[in-house]
């Protein structure tokens, strides 16, 4: 059966609502890996859970219906599954496997919802069909012609873009107009149709990562084969015989013979041989410095060190190319540098240009 928003309980609007701002607390986190994202993401995981559960209970959708009968208030009901399954695939903490397998069956309980109530396109509805038949090998794009996988990303591309504007211009309708019924209900479907064209994109990458991890080998420490001593001994650099020329044993030797045992014994007689450092701090620092020798003084402190060693001259005069000044204090200096310049007119006046050159004239 169908229930009204006005009937609705006023857990399920409060769960819902707990659940959406624990999912959009998530963008504020920019570590996914880290360990306070992975704890909001629980959170938000199990509200989300908890809504689809309470759902079930109340019958909010039925198969019997359609998408006219559903409320309006009850239309974000119907991407629960979806919101549950993109937070499923952020699990960094269960395994990768597992993990995938949940987020599938999310997107096939969303996909199914809306096939229910013939709320797919005709390209979804075909997408989804084609998906059942094959969920281990879907695939958005063609394996065999490069035109059509390029033809396909491109409509999809497209499509999306579309979608995004229609939601876009319908989030800045003005909020007299939200309140009416159709304009909500609009919004509420044009998000729909966002989140299926994601849920079969999602489908596609899930698919490629589970194929890539099927081919992965299955490693595990405890079905590794032992390695027999007299290998261990060779790899050691121990030839069969036992005997070495080597005067320190190699370092699994050592780590077998307790050596790395503790450094004192209880009397506090060394037992092997150690170094002492100044501080705690010291041997902590000198564990993540980088590979490369670091500068041990600026540049000044550098020139500062070569004038003193004389690798800089400094005489202090006044370079030989540049202007020369004289003193306006020094007059029998000025009274020179005058007759000078005037003895130059003088010669430049008697002798022009070109006068000298008297060898090509005609």
């Amino acid at each position: 059966m169908n229930s009204n928003q006005s009937g609705e309980p006023s857990s399920l609007r409060a769960l819902f609502e707990t659940a959406n701002n624990q999912r959009l607390k998530l963008d504020s986190i920019t570590e996914p890996s880290s360990t306070a994202y992975q704890e909001n993401l629980r959170s938000a995981i199990v509200a989300y859970q908890e809504c689809r559960q309470l759902t079930d209970h109340l019958a909010i959708f039925s198969p019997n219906e359609t998408e006219d009968d559903i409320s309006s208030g009850n239309l974000p009901y119907l991407l629960i599954d979806f919101y549950l399954a993109e937070l499923l695939r952020q699990d960094c903490v269960t395994s990768r496997k597992i993990v995938l397998q949940q987020a599938q069956i999310a997107y096939e309980r969303y996909l199914k919802l809306l096939d229910t109530y013939d709320m797919l396109s005709k390209a979804d509805s075909k997408l989804y069909h084609r998906y059942l038949s094959s969920r281990d090998e879907f695939s958005l794009l063609s394996a065999s012609d490069p035109t059509a996988r390029r033809n396909t990303k491109i409509a999809r591309y497209k499509q999306e873009q579309e979608l995004k504007l229609k939601l876009k211009y319908l989030a800045q309708v003005p909020l007299a107009l939200q309140t009416d019924d159709a304009a909500s209900r609009e919004i509420y479907l044009a998000e729909i149709q966002l989140c299926t064209h994601n849920t079969f994109h999602a489908l596609d990458i899930i698919g490629q990562e589970v194929q890539i991890i099927a081919l992965m080998p299955l490693t595990s420490p405890a079905a590794q084969p032992q390695e027999p001593e007299q290998d261990q001994r060779q790899r050691n650099g121990i030839p069969k015989d036992g005997y070495s020329d080597r005067l320190d044993p190699p370092l699994p030797e050592l780590l077998k013979n307790g050596k790395a045992g503790p450094i004192l014994s209880k009397d506090g007689k060394p037992l092997k041989p150690f170094t002492l450092l100044d501080s705690r701090q010291r041997l902590q620092d000198g564990v993540f410095k980088p590979d490369h020798a670091l500068p041990t003084m600026t540049i000044d402190e550098y020139l500062q060190e070569e004038k003193r060693r004389g690798g800089i001259i400094d005489g202090g005069k006044q370079p030989s190319g540049g202007p020369q000044t004289t003193d306006e204090d020094d007059l029998e200096k000025v009274d020179v540098d005058t007759m000078k310049a005037r003895e130059w007119d003088e010669y430049v006046e008697a002798n022009p240009k070109g006068s000298g050159n008297t060898l090509n004239r005609g």
